[in-house]
Protein backbone atom coordinates (compact mmCIF):
# COMPACT_ATOMS: atom_id res chain seq x y z
CA UNK A 1 0.00 0.00 0.00
CA UNK A 2 1.29 3.02 -0.55
CA UNK A 3 2.71 5.89 2.13
CA UNK A 4 0.49 9.10 2.53
CA UNK A 5 1.76 11.85 1.41
CA UNK A 6 3.13 14.89 4.42
CA UNK A 7 3.83 17.27 2.19
CA UNK A 8 -0.05 18.77 1.26
CA UNK A 9 -3.58 17.82 3.10
CA UNK A 10 -4.98 14.88 2.39
CA UNK A 11 -7.37 14.07 0.66
CA UNK A 12 -10.17 11.35 1.42
CA UNK A 13 -12.42 10.36 -1.62
CA UNK A 14 -16.43 9.34 -0.46
CA UNK A 15 -17.58 6.03 -1.72
CA UNK A 16 -21.34 5.97 -0.68
CA UNK A 17 -22.55 2.11 -0.95
CA UNK A 18 -26.11 3.43 -1.26
CA UNK A 19 -29.18 3.95 -3.14
CA UNK A 20 -30.23 6.96 -1.90
CA UNK A 21 -26.80 9.14 -0.97
CA UNK A 22 -28.01 13.15 -1.30
CA UNK A 23 -25.23 13.58 -4.36
CA UNK A 24 -24.48 10.61 -6.75
CA UNK A 25 -28.22 9.00 -5.96
CA UNK A 26 -26.79 6.05 -6.00
CA UNK A 27 -24.59 6.19 -8.61
CA UNK A 28 -22.07 3.69 -6.88
CA UNK A 29 -24.58 1.32 -5.31
CA UNK A 30 -23.86 -1.70 -7.00
CA UNK A 31 -20.75 -3.22 -5.99
CA UNK A 32 -18.77 -3.46 -9.22
CA UNK A 33 -19.69 0.13 -10.02
CA UNK A 34 -18.40 0.73 -6.34
CA UNK A 35 -15.53 -0.93 -7.02
CA UNK A 36 -14.72 0.70 -10.43
CA UNK A 37 -14.36 4.26 -8.88
CA UNK A 38 -12.91 3.20 -6.17
CA UNK A 39 -9.77 2.36 -8.58
CA UNK A 40 -10.63 5.59 -10.23
CA UNK A 41 -10.17 7.91 -7.43
CA UNK A 42 -6.95 5.65 -6.94
CA UNK A 43 -5.71 7.03 -9.98
CA UNK A 44 -7.08 10.80 -8.81
CA UNK A 45 -4.96 10.64 -6.05
CA UNK A 46 -6.92 9.70 -3.26
CA UNK A 47 -5.20 9.15 0.39
CA UNK A 48 -7.96 7.69 1.65
CA UNK A 49 -11.31 6.08 0.52
CA UNK A 50 -14.03 6.10 2.26
CA UNK A 51 -16.71 3.33 2.35
CA UNK A 52 -20.31 4.13 3.36
CA UNK A 53 -23.12 1.72 3.44
CA UNK A 54 -25.87 3.89 5.54
CA UNK A 55 -26.65 7.23 4.09
CA UNK A 56 -26.29 9.74 6.55
CA UNK A 57 -27.92 13.09 4.88
CA UNK A 58 -30.68 14.28 6.64
CA UNK A 59 -33.74 12.87 6.61
CA UNK A 60 -32.58 9.17 5.71
CA UNK A 61 -33.52 5.99 7.38
CA UNK A 62 -31.45 3.64 9.30
CA UNK A 63 -30.00 0.61 7.29
CA UNK A 64 -30.01 -3.10 8.89
CA UNK A 65 -26.45 -4.47 9.99
CA UNK A 66 -26.44 -7.03 7.70
CA UNK A 67 -27.53 -4.90 4.63
CA UNK A 68 -24.93 -2.54 5.13
CA UNK A 69 -22.18 -5.42 5.44
CA UNK A 70 -23.83 -6.89 2.26
CA UNK A 71 -22.89 -3.63 0.84
CA UNK A 72 -19.61 -2.83 2.01
CA UNK A 73 -17.53 -5.64 2.52
CA UNK A 74 -16.81 -6.81 -0.97
CA UNK A 75 -15.60 -3.30 -1.72
CA UNK A 76 -13.70 -2.80 1.34
CA UNK A 77 -11.64 -5.98 0.18
CA UNK A 78 -11.35 -5.22 -3.32
CA UNK A 79 -9.54 -1.71 -2.39
CA UNK A 80 -7.87 -2.07 1.09
CA UNK A 81 -4.69 -3.47 -0.41
CA UNK A 82 -4.16 -0.17 -2.87
CA UNK A 83 -5.21 2.20 -0.69
CA UNK A 84 -6.06 3.42 2.78
CA UNK A 85 -9.79 2.22 3.07
CA UNK A 86 -11.90 4.19 6.21
CA UNK A 87 -15.67 2.40 7.00
CA UNK A 88 -18.25 5.43 7.56
CA UNK A 89 -20.89 3.47 9.72
CA UNK A 90 -22.45 4.40 13.25
CA UNK A 91 -22.72 0.60 13.97
CA UNK A 92 -19.95 -1.67 15.85
CA UNK A 93 -20.33 -4.83 14.16
CA UNK A 94 -20.17 -2.98 10.94
CA UNK A 95 -17.06 -1.23 12.33
CA UNK A 96 -15.75 -4.50 13.36
CA UNK A 97 -16.03 -6.44 9.74
CA UNK A 98 -15.02 -3.62 7.94
CA UNK A 99 -11.64 -3.59 9.93
CA UNK A 100 -11.59 -7.54 9.82
CA UNK A 101 -11.70 -6.42 5.60
CA UNK A 102 -9.00 -4.35 5.59
CA UNK A 103 -10.53 -1.07 6.74
CA UNK A 104 -7.90 1.35 9.12
CA UNK A 105 -10.09 3.90 9.97
CA UNK A 106 -13.42 4.31 11.37
CA UNK A 107 -15.06 7.33 10.09
CA UNK A 108 -17.99 7.73 12.61
CA UNK A 109 -20.71 9.80 12.88
CA UNK A 110 -21.88 8.89 16.17
CA UNK A 111 -19.05 9.53 17.59
CA UNK A 112 -19.19 6.52 19.95
CA UNK A 113 -16.80 3.78 18.15
CA UNK A 114 -13.51 4.70 20.06
CA UNK A 115 -13.59 1.30 21.73
CA UNK A 116 -13.47 -0.90 18.60
CA UNK A 117 -10.49 1.72 17.04
CA UNK A 118 -8.70 0.50 20.22
CA UNK A 119 -9.59 -3.16 20.51
CA UNK A 120 -8.25 -3.38 16.96
CA UNK A 121 -5.56 -1.24 16.84
CA UNK A 122 -6.70 1.51 13.96
CA UNK A 123 -7.76 4.96 13.60
CA UNK A 124 -11.08 6.72 14.76
CA UNK A 125 -12.56 10.04 13.47
CA UNK A 126 -14.72 11.56 15.98
CA UNK A 127 -17.53 13.52 14.31
CA UNK A 128 -19.92 16.29 15.80
CA UNK A 129 -23.89 15.74 14.97
CA UNK A 130 -26.99 17.42 16.88
CA UNK A 131 -29.79 15.01 16.69
CA UNK A 132 -30.02 11.76 13.96
CA UNK A 133 -30.23 11.85 10.31
CA UNK A 134 -34.05 11.81 10.63
CA UNK A 135 -34.18 14.54 13.62
CA UNK A 136 -30.88 16.93 12.56
CA UNK A 137 -31.89 19.66 10.40
CA UNK A 138 -35.62 20.14 11.84
CA UNK A 139 -34.43 23.27 14.28
CA UNK A 140 -30.40 23.00 15.13
CA UNK A 141 -29.89 25.58 18.05
CA UNK A 142 -26.16 26.12 19.45
CA UNK A 143 -25.07 29.18 22.12
CA UNK A 144 -21.99 29.25 20.69
CA UNK A 145 -21.44 26.80 18.28
CA UNK A 146 -17.24 27.01 17.72
CA UNK A 147 -17.36 26.45 21.45
CA UNK A 148 -19.64 23.39 21.36
CA UNK A 149 -18.58 21.48 18.92
CA UNK A 150 -14.64 21.72 19.38
CA UNK A 151 -15.35 20.82 23.88
CA UNK A 152 -17.43 17.84 22.20
CA UNK A 153 -15.20 16.65 19.60
CA UNK A 154 -12.60 17.27 22.56
CA UNK A 155 -14.19 15.43 24.98
CA UNK A 156 -14.53 12.28 22.73
CA UNK A 157 -11.03 12.54 21.33
CA UNK A 158 -9.53 12.36 24.71
CA UNK A 159 -11.44 9.05 25.79
CA UNK A 160 -10.40 7.58 22.71
CA UNK A 161 -6.64 8.47 23.39
CA UNK A 162 -7.21 7.28 27.01
CA UNK A 163 -8.50 3.91 25.72
CA UNK A 164 -5.52 3.44 23.58
CA UNK A 165 -5.96 4.93 19.70
CA UNK A 166 -2.99 6.74 18.57
CA UNK A 167 -5.07 8.10 15.08
CA UNK A 168 -7.50 10.63 16.48
CA UNK A 169 -9.30 12.68 13.95
CA UNK A 170 -11.87 14.97 15.11
CA UNK A 171 -14.67 16.68 12.30
CA UNK A 172 -17.42 19.27 13.10
CA UNK A 173 -20.05 17.51 11.12
CA UNK A 174 -20.73 20.57 9.06
CA UNK A 175 -24.38 20.16 7.71
CA UNK A 176 -24.95 17.56 10.64
CA UNK A 177 -27.58 19.01 12.50
CA UNK A 178 -26.18 22.86 11.66
CA UNK A 179 -27.86 25.69 9.48
CA UNK A 180 -26.19 27.81 7.36
CA UNK A 181 -25.19 30.18 9.93
CA UNK A 182 -23.81 27.35 12.05
CA UNK A 183 -21.65 26.08 9.49
CA UNK A 184 -20.14 29.39 8.47
CA UNK A 185 -19.52 29.99 11.99
CA UNK A 186 -17.58 26.97 12.14
CA UNK A 187 -15.57 27.15 8.57
CA UNK A 188 -14.49 30.74 9.84
CA UNK A 189 -13.21 29.11 13.50
CA UNK A 190 -11.72 26.22 12.32
CA UNK A 191 -8.20 27.63 13.42
CA UNK A 192 -9.48 27.63 16.50
CA UNK A 193 -10.81 23.42 16.29
CA UNK A 194 -7.11 23.36 14.84
CA UNK A 195 -5.33 24.51 17.79
CA UNK A 196 -7.14 22.15 20.31
CA UNK A 197 -4.46 19.99 18.97
CA UNK A 198 -5.98 16.96 17.15
CA UNK A 199 -6.01 16.60 13.66
CA UNK A 200 -8.86 18.06 11.98
CA UNK A 201 -11.14 16.58 9.00
CA UNK A 202 -13.71 18.55 6.88
CA UNK A 203 -16.13 17.43 4.47
CA UNK A 204 -18.32 20.05 2.76
CA UNK A 205 -18.58 18.84 -0.24
CA UNK A 206 -21.85 19.45 -2.28
CA UNK A 207 -23.62 20.17 0.89
CA UNK A 208 -26.97 21.90 0.64
CA UNK A 209 -25.69 25.17 2.51
CA UNK A 210 -23.06 25.26 -0.72
CA UNK A 211 -25.88 25.75 -2.72
CA UNK A 212 -28.14 28.85 -1.11
CA UNK A 213 -24.90 30.74 -0.01
CA UNK A 214 -23.81 30.44 -3.72
CA UNK A 215 -26.28 30.66 -5.88
CA UNK A 216 -27.19 30.40 -9.34
CA UNK A 217 -27.55 33.99 -11.46
CA UNK A 218 -31.57 33.91 -11.09
CA UNK A 219 -31.20 33.43 -7.41
CA UNK A 220 -32.19 29.54 -7.47
CA UNK A 221 -29.91 27.48 -4.59
CA UNK A 222 -27.12 25.61 -6.95
CA UNK A 223 -28.19 21.76 -8.00
CA UNK A 224 -25.65 19.28 -6.32
CA UNK A 225 -24.45 18.35 -9.20
CA UNK A 226 -23.18 22.28 -9.97
CA UNK A 227 -21.59 22.69 -6.76
CA UNK A 228 -17.69 21.92 -7.15
CA UNK A 229 -16.22 25.64 -7.39
CA UNK A 230 -18.16 25.78 -3.75
CA UNK A 231 -17.21 22.70 -2.61
CA UNK A 232 -13.21 23.66 -3.68
CA UNK A 233 -13.72 26.67 -2.37
CA UNK A 234 -14.48 25.68 1.35
CA UNK A 235 -12.09 22.67 0.96
CA UNK A 236 -9.01 25.24 0.53
CA UNK A 237 -10.39 27.18 2.76
CA UNK A 238 -10.28 24.57 5.10
CA UNK A 239 -6.73 23.30 4.33
CA UNK A 240 -5.50 26.75 4.95
CA UNK A 241 -6.97 27.23 8.07
CA UNK A 242 -4.71 23.67 8.99
CA UNK A 243 -7.23 20.94 8.20
CA UNK A 244 -5.36 17.99 7.75
CA UNK A 245 -8.02 16.13 5.84
CA UNK A 246 -10.51 17.28 3.11
CA UNK A 247 -13.28 14.74 2.27
CA UNK A 248 -14.64 15.01 -0.63
CA UNK A 249 -16.10 13.35 -4.39
CA UNK A 250 -14.06 15.35 -6.64
CA UNK A 251 -10.74 13.78 -5.49
CA UNK A 252 -9.08 14.91 -9.04
CA UNK A 253 -9.85 18.55 -8.30
CA UNK A 254 -9.33 18.78 -4.69
CA UNK A 255 -6.05 17.00 -5.06
CA UNK A 256 -4.55 19.79 -7.51
CA UNK A 257 -5.95 22.29 -4.80
CA UNK A 258 -3.91 20.63 -2.14
CA UNK A 259 -0.91 20.26 -3.78
CA UNK A 260 -0.98 23.75 -4.22
CA UNK A 261 -2.28 24.73 -0.43
CA UNK A 262 0.79 22.43 1.05
CA UNK A 263 3.90 24.53 -0.44
CA UNK A 264 2.14 27.65 0.40
CA UNK A 265 1.62 27.21 3.88
CA UNK A 266 5.14 25.43 4.69
CA UNK A 267 6.61 28.99 3.89
CA UNK A 268 7.44 32.20 5.86
CA UNK A 269 6.98 35.69 3.93
CA UNK A 270 10.87 35.37 3.65
CA UNK A 271 10.38 32.40 1.42
CA UNK A 272 12.31 29.11 2.59
CA UNK A 273 10.28 26.17 3.61
CA UNK A 274 9.44 24.95 6.70
CA UNK A 275 9.86 21.41 7.71
CA UNK A 276 6.54 19.40 7.20
CA UNK A 277 5.48 17.10 9.70
CA UNK A 278 3.84 13.87 9.60
CA UNK A 279 0.04 13.74 10.67
CA UNK A 280 -1.14 11.29 12.92
CA UNK A 281 -1.77 7.85 11.11
CA UNK A 282 0.03 9.27 7.75
CA UNK A 283 2.58 5.85 8.20
CA UNK A 284 -0.53 3.61 7.60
Amino acid sequence: MPTLTTDRPLVMGILNVTPDSFSDGGAWFEGTQAITRGHEMITEGADIIDVGGESTRPGAGPVGADEELRRVIPVIEALAGEVRVSIDTTKRAVAEAAVDAGATLINDVSASLWPVAADRGVGWVAMHRQGTALTMQRDPRYDDVVDEVSAFLVERAGQARSAGVDDVWIDPGIGFGKTADHNLDLLAGLDALVARGFPVLVGTSRKSFLGTIAPLADGTATPVGQRLPASLATATWAMVQGARMVRVHDVAATVQAAALVGPLSTRTADGPVRPTTRPEGASQ
